[in-house]
């Protein structure tokens, strides 16, 4: 058997994982990322398995850090996985009666994977599509640029189910990733509109476009319109007043 994200560091977890593997053999260890929910279990099912640890790679930006930033996601990354088979786009991983090809589907972090099933039969999509939220982007530690061009990636799949890390089965898979890609689109046009009516701040437009949502969760709306927005500064859409974009930075349309 393989294992997909193990989850915590958690022993009595860990416990539970190998109890419901009880009769089988667990030969491989998968990672779809390195983020604090996902990963580090690996250690643990590793010191008692013995098996390998397969990943795209450690934790790390997705960009180079700017001068004086830093990731505000770095509490929850696993910085310490000891990878054992590294992992690239289009492997194949094989067991005792099933096969999986690897994606590389960066966005929410730059080493994510999904892992399919190379009948077509399902995907595991991780945190990249996830089945009761929307994935958080957040520069440094996400690209929206990536997240989107993932998203065309699978949906340029016809895989018939998808298991995600968080969340139940969808089975609808076409419409939901259309329902994702839209509120993306959604969100860009909001920030753009949001430039054109004078806002020049992040903190501005989030009082807006998010006037709806409690303000306990602006912060992390702060981040994912960040994302936005250095993604239409890369395109040339919008202009800053800085070198490199940032939470602080003043926007303006180009």
């Amino acid at each position: 058997m393989a294992i997909l994200d193990p989850g915590p560091a958690d022993a009595e977890h860990i416990d539970a994982i190998i109890a419901a593997c009880h009769g089988e053999t667990i030969t491989k260890i998968l990672v779809s990322h390195t983020h604090a929910d996902h990963s580090p279990g690996a250690r643990l099912l590793k010191e008692r398995t013995h098996a390998p640890i397969h990943a795209e790679g450690c934790h790390r930006p997705s960009r180079d850090l700017h001068l004086g930033e830093v990731n505000p996601l770095d509490a929850s990354a696993d910085m310490e996985l000891e990878i054992d088979v590294y992992l690239k786009d289009g492997d194949v991983i094989a067991g005792h009666g099933w096969e999986l090809e690897v994606i590389h589907t960066p966005g929410h972090t730059a080493n994510h994977l999904a892992f399919a099933f190379c009948d077509g039969s399902g995907l595991f999509s991780a945190d990249h599509v996830m089945g009761w939220s929307t994935s958080i982007v957040a520069p440094p530690d996400g690209s929206m640029r990536d997240y989107m061009a993932s998203l065309d990636k699978l949906m340029a799949r016809r895989d018939a189910v998808y298991w995600p890390g968080h969340g139940g089965t969808i089975e609808e898979v076409a419409p939901f990733l259309a329902g994702l890609k839209d509120h993306r689109l959604g969100r860009e046009r909001a920030v753009l509109d949001r430039l054109s009516q004078g806002d020049e701040t992040i903190a501005q437009m989030v009082e807006v476009v998010y006037r709806d949502v409690d303000k306990a969760l602006h912060g992390a709306a702060a981040l994912s319109m960040f994302a936005h927005l250095e993604d239409l500064v890369e395109r040339g859409l919008v202009l800053c007043d800085k070198t490199a974009p940032s939470l602080a930075t003043h926007y303006r349309l180009a």
